[in-house]
């Protein structure tokens, strides 16, 4: 990727890094999540908390898997001057919080 384009304004590139780096604390974030929902004792169904945590490790993961897509994606972009690539994850990030919150929340009742 670095031998494509040209060299993009340090400003930009450290913009990009910088959202790079907050994708990657929601990622540990979800994983924190899940494995402190497996290892603290919680008055929900056993099974119902085991999937919970796979979920949020999971969803972790995957969110950790789409920032370094998504850093490469605007950083070939920048350095091509093409427009920055459109990325859906805000609105699929956004459903699986509220899918898990509301799984979480019927769990708990």
């Amino acid at each position: 990727m670095y031998q494509e384009g040209t060299e993009p304004d340090p400003r930009f590139s450290l913009a990009n890094e910088r959202t790079f780096l907050a994708w990657i604390r929601t990622g540990l974030a979800f994983i924190a999540g899940g494995i402190a929902l497996n290892a603290f004792s919680v008055s929900i169904d056993p099974t119902m908390k085991k999937w919970l945590s796979i979920v949020a490790l999971g969803l972790g993961a995957l969110i950790a898997l789409w920032a370094w897509l998504s850093w490469a994606r605007v950083e070939r972009a920048m350095r091509t001057r093409q427009p920055l690539p459109h990325s859906p994850a805000l609105i699929l990030l956004s459903g699986a919080v509220l899918g898990v919150a509301v799984v979480a929340a019927i769990a708990f009742l």
